[in-house]
Parts: C-alpha cells; structure tokens; sequence
C-alpha cells in the first residue's frame, strides 16, 4: 500500500481536493474551496515532482494562504452580502402605495400599491388619512398593511380633533 501511494501520491492529492471541494458545498464558507485549491497545487507538483514530499506540502501551503488572502474576501463579499431576499408579505414593507378609500381607525380603507389593492390601517390608530395621500407601508397585520403618510412624522398624522359646538346650548330650565 506504501509502494502504491509512493508512487501514486498525486492521486492521493486529487482525492484530498475532492473530499475538500464536496465538504465545500456543505459549509459555503469559501474555506475548504481554498483548502482543496492548495490540495489541487500540491498534486501538481508531486506529477512533476513525485519524491519531494515536503515540497508538495510546502507548495500547498503557499497556495493555500495566498487563496484565504487574497481570493476567500472576494468571494465571501460577493456571495454573502447581496441584497437580501424578502419573501411573502414581507417584501412590501418600506414601499409607497396610494390611499383609494380613506383609511379610518376604523377599518375599511383601502391602498394601491402598484397594481394592487390592499386593505389598510393607520399605524396610531386614531388617524383619519384621506384618498389621495401617499402612504408608506410600516408593517403588515394578516393581510392588511399599517400605513402612515409620507414625509409626516407620527405625531402629525391627521389627527381628528374633538368638535366644539358653536352655540352652546342653555341649561334646561326646571
């Protein structure tokens, strides 16, 4: 077996590359890749140079830390921090729509966010917000979305204010 892998040792590299590169898929951290990739320079070297174990290794060595230095942070940038995915309500959160039906703490508005109608609700609860102003989504609730205007600060929603009744009526007389 010695005699074998002696003289065989560039397929015993390959193999250590393979190994690496399939754990590689598993961990997608880019490390192994730049393992194997070492692996793979160090069979290179043992099909020119079979008996020189230790330049092999050292060759691998270098090959290894030249790829966690200068390729790994490439790769790991471009792969890891893309734009995230949202899926399911979640990806209208942030966005603008248009209030169709006044939207009243009450219930019963409605939005267009691009080509579709949602239900809506103020965030405060006590906001009226009347068709035509633009809202921005702050969460989704089933399937109804918490909206606020666009531009206004929560505390300069339209508020309603309680009315004063300009003729006060007389006290009944008794």
């Amino acid at each position: 077996m010695m005699d074998w892998l002696r003289d065989n040792i560039w397929a015993a590299w390959l193999t250590v590359a393979a190994v690496l590169g399939l754990a590689e898929l598993a961990s997608l951290d880019f490390t192994l890749l730049m393992l194997a990739a070492g692996a793979l320079a160090a069979a290179g070297v043992s099909a020119v140079f079979p008996g020189l174990l230790w330049l092999q290794i050292v060759v691998g060595l270098i090959t290894t830390a030249a790829m966690l230095v200068a390729i790994r942070p490439l790769l790991a940038r471009k792969f890891h921090h893309g734009t995230e995915l949202k899926t399911g309500s979640a990806h209208v959160i942030g966005r603008t729509g248009t209030v169709v039906k006044e939207i009243h703490p009450d219930g019963g508005g409605s939005i267009r966010l691009g080509g579709d109608l949602w239900t809506a609700r103020p965030y405060d609860e006590v906001s009226t917000i009347a068709p035509g102003t633009r809202v921005e989504i702050m969460s989704i609730d089933g399937a109804t979305a918490v909206v606020y205007p666009v531009g206004d600060s929560l505390h300069q929603l339209n508020t309603p204010q309680p009315t004063e009744d300009p003729k006060p009526t007389d006290p009944p007389q008794g």
